[in-house]
């Protein structure tokens, strides 16, 4: 296909060039990105969604911001993983492209939706610990549940807004511009648009957890020094310095999953990408998926809360499965007896 070799299919937008964009050549390279995506994503949604229960589950945990903060970070996580998997395996293993362009938009927005406000629920969970430990006697007058639910909405508007500009408009088939190399229909400029908006939540999270772990060390510090005063503010001083450290994991884990994708897309932007390059960026962007999959992970062994909440919710299935088992044997032991009797 000579068209996709060339620098002026990027400014077409014709149904026929979205063949250019299907990267993977071999059956093996679709067997693998569909193995990837299916383990990934069943793991993310089955996580988050145990993270969610047992959130909501524990008027303990869902009365306070940070867990809603959390909250919103693995419904994101979800969103990410059905609308990423069910779009991204249908186009690059299916190679399905019985569609219009406002429903690629649409998808494609959906995604971005879901990962940049999995990257702000990060961002105001990493000011809530900012917050906490900066300004602790404060903390319950700063940060209330109607100003988090408040926070939330306005971050999830704000991504769906900017998620949504190519679908109402900012193309490169509305504008007669040109077309991203990653991406069909979607106008270079914005994705470097998305790239800098990205760039600032991760510059204000990297802020935040560096003054929060600055903090940590001093209250460490601290109660390594005075030892024979423990009472309740030292214990909330352990709690910001665990959760603390906690975010510090997943933010190292979203980093690491994102830099690959992140790096090429920079580089499209600047000069042309070989083939092997968008295979490349086809099977990095699954490790956007292994780091909604690791999240949950983190928060159940490190939180204390979630970690009670869910050996409680073992600990009652087990009964309730020891329960199932031994109803059969007593049943029949009733029947026997009825039988003598």
């Amino acid at each position: 296909m000579d068209i996709c070799k060339t620098h002026e299919n990027t400014s077409k937008c014709s149904m026929n060039t979205m063949e250019c964009f299907m990267v993977l050549s071999t059956q093996a390279q679709k067997i693998s990105i569909a193995t990837l995506c299916g383990l990934f994503g069943t793991l993310c949604i089955f996580e988050n969604s145990l993270v969610l229960y047992l959130i909501f589950s524990s008027p303990g945990t869902r009365k306070k911001p940070s867990y809603l903060f959390i909250s919103s970070l693995a419904l994101a996580d979800i969103l990410a993983s059905i609308i990423f998997v069910c779009s991204f395996v249908n186009f690059h293993v299916f190679n399905e492209t019985d569609f219009s362009k406002e429903m690629f938009l649409l998808q494609l927005g959906g995604v971005n939706t879901s990962f940049s406000a999995s990257l702000g629920s990060l961002l105001l969970t990493a000011l809530d610990r900012y917050i906490s430990i900066s300004r602790p006697s404060e903390y319950k007058l700063l940060m209330t549940r109607k100003r988090a639910w408040i926070a939330l909405g306005v971050l999830w508007v704000t991504c769906a807004t900017i998620a949504s500009l190519p679908l109402l408009g900012w193309n490169c088939c509305t504008l007669d511009s040109t077309c991203s190399e990653l991406f069909p229909f979607v106008d270079d400029n914005y994705v470097s648009s998305w790239i800098c908006f990205i760039m600032v939540l991760l510059g204000c999270i990297v802020y935040a957890y560096t003054h929060v772990l600055w903090r940590a060390r001093q209250h460490v510090a601290y109660m390594e020094k005075h030892q024979v005063q423990v009472g309740k503010q030292n214990t909330r001083m352990r709690m910001d310095v665990m959760l603390a450290k906690t975010l510090v994991m997943v933010l190292t884990v979203l980093v690491l999953c994102w830099s690959p994708v992140l790096v090429l897309m920079i580089y499209s932007i600047f000069a042309r990408l070989s083939n092997h390059l968008r295979k490349v960026f086809a099977f990095g962007s699954t490790l956007c998926l292994l780091n909604s999959m690791v999240n949950p992970i983190i928060y159940a062994l490190r939180s204390k809360e979630l970690y009670s909440s869910l050996r409680t919710v073992f600990s009652r299935f087990r009964r309730q499965l020891k329960a199932s088992e031994e109803s059969p044997e007593a049943e029949s032991t009733h029947k026997s007896s009825m039988i003598e009797t």
